[in-house]
């Protein structure tokens, strides 16, 4: 298996606001092209995590925690009171190399509320030809909420990277989350000029599907730069909140929420607050959904909506 860690001298330059940062050379890239060679023909790590969420009394409680490989959640934790568990899914190697698999399987019961949170960004770094993956399962029963508060996924240069969403609600089930994707490391210089990024994302509520989205980024693309795709952004995302109803006011505070570091919008669909993220930053782009966050959750819920410590730490 490929060490996750590949210790190299980088050449320092100045950014846009003046701090250092390392830019990789072409001697450099040379160097790992031929480990990931090596390694190409072998098979990557396979992580799978199942959860289970179930209301006892006033409390959410995790009653199944199965997994297999690198891919764990640290003990639950109750920031806001018994009602909702929050766990934080861990991933010890910290990033995912071609040929990797990855599987979260989340269900959660009637009544029952959980958050998962992650403590930093996923890197998916270069792939000699194999695809890394990652799949989302979540199952939500009648009047059950889960969020899914990640922070972002940065695709490296070269990356073959594949990522899959699936929210399947039953009732009145409230589900509220983002996924963000910086393509290239901006900080070190890194355009994404190689590779592929394929990504889906589908919301299904008693069978019947509210939400289904495929695209596929190649590196280099035109997409990359048309004013329909990326217009030379680095940095896109999408915040989905769906629940029986959207009120028309919720979705009237969403639109009054600005960002100074890209652009922002937010339409509705019956049943689903869709808003979307495109500029340069990652925290920018984060700081946007989580406000949004912030107003959706009591709106859907009737909770106010109280910040997981990790994202300071």
């Amino acid at each position: 298996m490929l060490s996750r860690t590949i210790i190299a001298h980088a050449l320092p330059f100045e950014c846009d606001d003046g701090a250092r940062a390392l830019r990789y050379t072409a001697a450099m890239n040379d160097a790992v092209d031929c480990v990931l060679g090596q390694h190409a023909g072998r098979s990557g790590w396979l992580g799978e995590l199942s959860l289970g969420y179930e209301r006892r009394g006033g409390r959410t409680v995790l009653y199944r925690r199965i997994h297999h490989g690198p891919l764990v959640v640290q003990k639950p934790l109750y920031p806001e009171g018994d009602a909702v568990c929050q766990n934080i899914v861990v991933h010890p190697p910290a990033g995912i190399v071609g040929g990797d698999r990855l599987g979260l399987d989340v269900t959660v019961d009637a009544g029952a509320q959980a958050q998962l949170t992650t403590p930093g960004a996923t890197k998916w770094y270069r792939s000699a030809g194999a695809v890394a993956e990652q799949r989302l399962g979540f199952a939500l029963g009648s009047n059950a909420l889960l969020e899914w508060l990640p922070q972002e996924s940065i695709v490296f240069d070269g990356a073959i990277a594949e990522l899959g969403m699936r929210v399947v609600l039953r009732g009145d089930a409230v589900f509220m989350g983002w996924e963000i994707v910086c393509l290239g490391r901006r900080h070190a210089g890194e355009a994404f000029r190689r590779g592929r990024m394929r990504q889906e994302i589908v919301v299904v509520r008693d069978g019947a599907r509210q939400w289904i989205e495929r695209s596929v980024i190649a590196g280099d693309a035109p997409l990359l730069n048309a004013r329909v795709g990326l217009n030379g952004e680095p940095v896109f995302g999408t915040f989905l909140a769906a629940a029986p109803q959207v009120p028309d006011l919720l979705i009237a505070a969403c639109r009054e929420v600005g960002c100074e570091d890209g652009e922002v919008a937010v339409t509705r669909l019956p049943g689903l607050l869709v808003a979307r993220y495109r500029g340069a930053s990652a925290e920018a782009a984060r700081q946007y959904f989580a406000t949004l966050w912030g107003r959706a959750r009591p709106a859907l819920t009737g909770r106010e909506a109280v910040t997981p410590r990790i994202w300071n730490t």
